[in-house]
C-alpha cells in the first residue's frame, strides 16, 4: 500500500522544514521590502496614530480583546493576530505587548490541550489538521517535557497541544513546556512589530534569516527523535 500524499510529504523532515523556513524568511523579506517604500511606511504610521486614540480610550476592554484574539490565533490554524501587533506595539509599548501576547497564547494552548483531550474522536479529521495523524502514529510513548518542548518549536502552534491532549500528557508537563516555548516566540513577534514601527530594515531581514535557519533546524530535530522512537 502506498503512503497518503500528505503523510509522504510530511514524512520528508527535509522538504518540510525547508518549505517552512523559506515561508519564514519571505514574509519577513517582504515585510522589510514594503517597509522601504516611503509611501508604505507613511500609511502604516497613519493607521496606527489612527489606532492609538481608540486604545487609550478603552485601555482595559483593548487588552482583554488583543489577549482573547491572541488566544483565538493560537487554537485556529487560519487566525492570525500579528496584523494587530504594530498597534499594540505602537501604543502599549515592547513590554506590555509582549506580556499580553503570552499570555494570550498560553491561554490558546490550554485550550487547544482541552480541546485535544475532549474531542478524541472527530479531533483527528478535524479540517485544519492534517498533520494530526502522521505525528499520533511516531510520537512515542513517553512523552517528556523535552518532547512537547520541539514540538512547539517544530510544528504550528495549535497542533501541539491537540496532540498533547489527544494523547494524554500530563498537564503539568506540557503547560511547563508550553509557557517556556512561547516566550521566544512572542519576543521575537514585539521585536519585528516593532521593527516594523520603527523601519528597521536590517532588524526585519536578520530576524527572517535567523527565524527561518531554527525553524529549519527545529523541523529536522523532530523528525530526527521521531525516528529514533520508530
Amino acid at each position: 500500500m502506498t503512503e497518503p500524499p500528505i503523510a509522504a510529504a510530511i514524512a520528508k523532515p527535509g522538504a518540510h522544514g525547508w518549505g517552512r523556513a523559506l515561508v519564514v524568511a519571505l514574509i519577513c523579506l517582504s515585510v522589510a521590502l514594503l517597509l522601504s517604500v516611503d509611501q508604505v511606511y507613511d500609511g502604516l504610521h497613519r493607521a496606527l496614530s489612527a489606532a492609538e486614540p481608540l486604545i487609550a480610550e478603552h485601555p482595559y476592554l483593548g487588552a482583554i480583546v488583543f489577549v482573547l484574539l491572541a488566544a483565538v490565533s493560537a487554537v485556529l490554524a487560519f487566525f492570525s493576530s500579528a496584523l494587530l501587533l504594530p498597534a499594540a506595539v505602537y501604543a502599549w509599548g515592547n513590554t506590555l505587548t509582549f506580556g499580553l501576547l503570552w499570555l494570550g497564547w498560553l491561554l490558546g494552548g490550554i485550550g487547544t490541550y482541552a480541546l485535544g483531550r475532549g474531542l478524541r474522536g472527530p479531533l483527528a479529521r478535524a479540517p485544519g489538521i492534517r498533520q494530526f495523524d502522521f505525528y499520533v502514529q511516531r510520537v512515542p510513548g513517553e512523552v517528556t517535557f523535552a518532547f512537547v518542548l520541539l514540538l512547539y518549536l517544530a510544528l504550528p502552534s495549535e497542533l501541539p497541544g491537540y496532540l498533547c491532549g489527544y494523547l494524554r500528557v500530563r498537564f503539568r508537563t506540557y503547560l511547563a513546556a508550553l509557557s517556556l516555548a512561547e516566550l521566544p516566540y512572542a519576543v521575537g513577534a514585539v521585536v519585528l512589530s516593532a521593527g516594523a514601527v520603527h523601519r528597521q530594515i536590517g532588524l526585519l531581514v536578520t530576524f527572517g534569516l535567523i527565524g527561518a535557519a531554527l525553524s529549519l533546524y527545529a523541523v529536522r530535530m523532530l523528525h530526527r527523535r521521531l525516528e529514533q522512537a520508530s
